[in-house]
């Protein structure tokens, strides 16, 4: 059943969810804004993965159910602590009728709700994640070697697999774009990627070589040394705004931080 959802607001948008009776939807911890009396709330450690939040004790095989139950769960709360998310969960369920809950992101910028179908899986960057239905997967997907440590902004990436609704939220203003039509490969900015769908190859690349225009691109150009690589035939959403740009315009309006002349790879760190 498709999540009854409308995305409201124009600066800092906002997810309304009507939930039918026994209907659940789950967010990250801090996502959440209001919900009717009818709608039950449980906060937990474990996230819908696998099938894991259906079992139960009477179908979990006795005692050695309930271990591997709970080795699961601390296996997706380690995951969640070595990638900086939150650590828990939090479900609403409407009881006795039609609810209503409100979520909302941590920045100014649009929500989106995607659509899963089972067919493709989602990847989104860390805490877009706003909140989804309970037939949707939640995990963490770690990227390997040389592009996640390249990647800055892309190393942990968050995974959405299942059937149903799920919502996410980025800062500024969302484009999406398919790297089929644009030749089958498209570079942005590490921080301007919001989410991209499963048969998209995501890389990273060094902006030119070592050479003067490789360093002029480095040093003033304001992107570091490394920029994005989506690859392949699907969607693709991307932000206008980058949490580092923000967090620079915030620090400097205060006094602090300032970027400088020469853009991020030589920022001044006062104080």
């Amino acid at each position: 059943m498709t999540l009854q959802q409308e995305i409201v607001g124009n600066a800092m948008q906002m997810a309304v969810v009507n939930l039918n009776p026994g209907q659940t939807v789950y967010c990250e911890a801090g996502k959440f804004l209001f919900k009717t009396t009818n709608v039950t709330m449980e906060t937990r450690l474990g996230g819908p993965s696998s099938g894991g939040q259906q079992q139960g004790a009477g179908g979990s095989g006795g005692m050695g159910g309930i271990l591997r139950q709970a080795m699961g769960t601390a296996m997706q709360v380690g995951q969640r602590a070595l990638a900086g998310e939150s650590l828990a969960f939090q479900y609403f369920t409407s009881q006795g009728g039609e609810g209503t809950v409100g979520f909302a992101g941590v920045l100014p910028g649009e929500m989106r709700a995607l659509e899963l179908d089972g067919t493709r899986a989602w990847f989104a960057e860390k805490d877009a994640f706003v909140a989804a239905e309970s037939t949707v997967q939640f995990g963490i997907a770690f990227q390997g070697g040389r592009t996640g440590m390249s990647g800055g902004e892309g190393f942990v990436l968050e995974k959405f697999t299942g059937h149903g609704t799920v919502i996410i939220a980025g800062a500024g203003n969302f484009i999406d774009l398919n790297p089929a039509d644009f030749g089958g490969r498209i570079e942005v900015d590490t921080g301007c990627l919001v989410a991209f769908e499963e048969g998209v190859q995501y890389g990273v690349q060094r902006i030119g070589g070592l050479n003067r225009q490789g360093l002029m691109n480095a040093v003033f150009g304001g992107e570091g040394l490394s920029l994005a690589t989506l690859e392949g035939n699907g969607r693709v959403i991307l932000q206008s705004l980058t949490i580092e740009s923000l967090a620079n315009a915030l620090k400097k309006a205060q006094g602090g931080d300032k970027q400088g002349p020469t853009g991020g790879m030589f920022s001044t760190h006062a104080g």
